[in-house]
């Protein structure tokens, strides 16, 4: 969970939290290591270029492509070495072209590095491009994928002896529950809820319902939150 500025976009789907995500590919004798990575900023994305150069250190590219942000403003890419536009552009729109659903291209937060080790046989312009968009597609058709919503943050005070069930409760009723706190006085339960004012609304009635009125839902403001898809 983070806080950030607010965009136009509401939602996006990104890796899942976890490792660097791995798979190969051997085209014509070539051997091509795709790695994916989420990445939040370019920092990140330049940082596994960079890391990947010192481990494959004898091989003869490390190309890649990253987009990043809700609205996917920030996107690179860079053939290193191999024939422009061959490597980098292929592997950016293997990320920004990915369908996430039907019809719906927005993956974002991802970068992708291509190692590439030659095996001798050349494969021409086309083949370059079809190979680099390939690694990279098949790598995402494998690779955890989740939904990254803004969603409102909002704190609800509860006794101690209540917190579980009241949480329990609220799952069951479709609420995201982000971490709940214990202070010495009471519990607060984190409920992120759309960044709608009907959900508000509708959330507050339901906590009515849940604690005869004896509590309600303090607005705390937006973050971008990990969900299933």
């Amino acid at each position: 969970m983070e806080f950030e500025d607010e965009s136009r976009a509401t939602s996006y789907t990104t890796l899942a939290e976890g490792p660097d995500f791995r798979h190969e590919l051997e085209i014509r004798r070539s051997r091509f290591i795709t790695v994916l990575r989420r990445s939040l900023d370019e920092d990140s994305a330049r940082d596994l270029v960079a890391g990947l150069r010192r481990e494959f250190h004898d091989a003869r590219h490390h190309c890649s492509a990253f987009v990043i942000g809700p609205d996917r403003m920030i996107q690179r890419s860079s053939d290193d070495g191999e024939p422009s536009g061959t490597a980098g552009i292929p592997m950016l729109e293997a990320l920004v072209k990915r369908e996430t659903a039907p019809g719906v291209a927005d993956l974002s937060d991802v970068s992708a590095v291509v190692v590439r080790y030659f095996g001798g046989i050349l494969l021409g312009a086309g083949g370059l491009v079809r190979a680099y968009s390939e690694s990279v597609s098949t790598a995402l058709e494998l690779a955890p994928l989740v939904q990254r919503r803004r969603l409102r943050l909002c704190n609800l005070g509860v006794p101690h002896a209540d917190a579980g069930r009241l949480e329990n409760e609220l799952r069951s009723s479709g609420f995201v529950m982000a971490e709940t706190s214990y202070e010495a006085r009471q519990a607060i339960l984190r409920v992120a809820l759309p960044d709608e004012a009907t959900a508000l609304e509708e959330a507050q009635s339901r906590v009515a319902a849940l604690t005869a009125g004896a509590t309600e839902l303090k607005p705390e403001g937006t973050a971008w939150i990990d969900v299933a898809r």
